[in-house]
């Protein structure tokens, strides 16, 4: 298979994915605030995937979810997600990919920049289209100590799926001991 056609279809594959999470983890009644399981698939994509189709996976999944399931709802939600996990995946693509850096800067690096972008986002559509306050506090409270359990399941699970892609010859990285 050629190396675009890879990228689409391991494209497709993330946002199916990135589609199917979600809905599991509310059937078991684990909120996607708290567990992040949109974010898996994105993450996991920006690690296979050229800056362009990771950015694309990033945006297209809560968008996507948003229209079909109804989760997250489209507006705010949806909106801010998009630049939210955009983001991430784009950062880690870059990072990983291109300055050759390992897996923990790619994704930690990834992870502030992706929730910094989502309180500036969430900051102009608050303000600027809903005419409501923009609460610092509350904003941090829901992006790091709400969110801690999926931070945590992210930064356990990631790392040992990307190992495994490395082991299965499925996901190259040319900087030996890049953990």
């Amino acid at each position: 298979m050629n190396s675009r056609a890879k990228q689409v279809v391991t494209s497709g594959l993330l946002v199916a994915i990135g589609l199917t999470l979600p809905i599991i983890f509310h059937s078991f009644a684990m909120g996607g605030p708290v567990f992040l399981p949109m974010h898996i698939p994105v993450l996991l994509g920006g690690f296979l995937l050229s800056p362009i189709y990771a950015l694309l996976v990033g945006m297209l999944t809560p968008l996507l979810s948003s229209v079909l399931t109804g989760m997250p709802p489209f507006f705010p939600g949806a909106i801010q997600m998009m630049f939210e996990l955009g983001v991430y995946s784009l950062v880690i693509s870059l990072i990983y990919h291109r300055y050759k850096l390992g897996i923990y800067p790619s994704l930690l690096t990834s992870m502030l920049l992706g929730r910094f972008t989502a309180g500036i986002v969430n900051y102009i559509l608050l303000t600027h289209f809903l005419a409501k306050a923009f609460s610092l506090k509350i904003y941090i409270t829901a992006a790091f100590a709400t969110a801690l359990p999926g931070i945590i399941i992210q930064l356990i699970a990631i790392p040992a799926l990307v190992k495994l892609l490395e082991h299965a010859n499925i996901l190259q990285h040319k900087k030996e001991n890049a953990l």
